[in-house]
């Protein structure tokens, strides 16, 4: 193997770091989802118990964290959608080439939410808040955009990587 592949190998802890981290998120919140709305499901029939004003709002936050953290992991796991009915017809080394042009699609997405999410987040976002809460800002409505595209870019440069190691190193059997 190459030795620059070598060094740049010393930086996976990194990405196991950030997919660990953003799996963890993802569970918390997801912890979150399952006793919010039981709490709000069982306030509607039990008197003793109260249905907060604000589950509904947090819960639909916390779903949208979720799903593009998500997605964000699926990347990490080559686990997202794509099409690759033809990939046996054609040859390896064009199969190699459109993963990396699908892969560079991703990135720039992934640029363009943190971009374009962080001037909603902080501007739109910011200027508001939410209907059952007025104290919490917007922002955090519209903070999953840019923080799923960092989680996106993460992922993607290391499978960006892994696409070129690929022309250079052959596969172990």
């Amino acid at each position: 193997m190459p030795e620059i592949f070598k060094t740049i190998d010393k930086i996976k802890p990194a990405y196991d770091f950030t997919y660990k981290i953003v799996m963890i998120i993802c569970k918390l919140l997801l912890i979150a989802d399952i006793l919010i709305t039981s709490m709000a499901v069982a306030g509607r029939y039990v008197p003793f118990i109260p249905d907060p004003a604000w589950s509904e709002e947090v819960v639909l936050t916390c779903m949208s964290y979720m799903a593009v953290l998500s997605a964000a992991l699926a990347i990490r796991r080559n686990a997202h959608i794509r099409m690759t009915a033809l990939d046996q017809y054609l040859p390896k080394g064009l199969v190699k080439f459109l993963d990396i042009l699908a892969d560079a699609a991703v990135l720039a997405l992934s640029l363009i939410m943190i971009v374009v999410g962080w001037q909603y987040a902080s501007g739109l976002g910011a200027k508001g808040s939410y209907v059952s809460m007025p104290n919490v800002s917007r922002f955090w409505m519209y903070f999953p955009v840019p923080l799923a595209g960092v989680a996106m870019l993460v992922f993607e440069l290391e499978a960006i990587y892994n696409h070129i190691k690929g022309f250079f190193v052959k596969e172990e059997a």
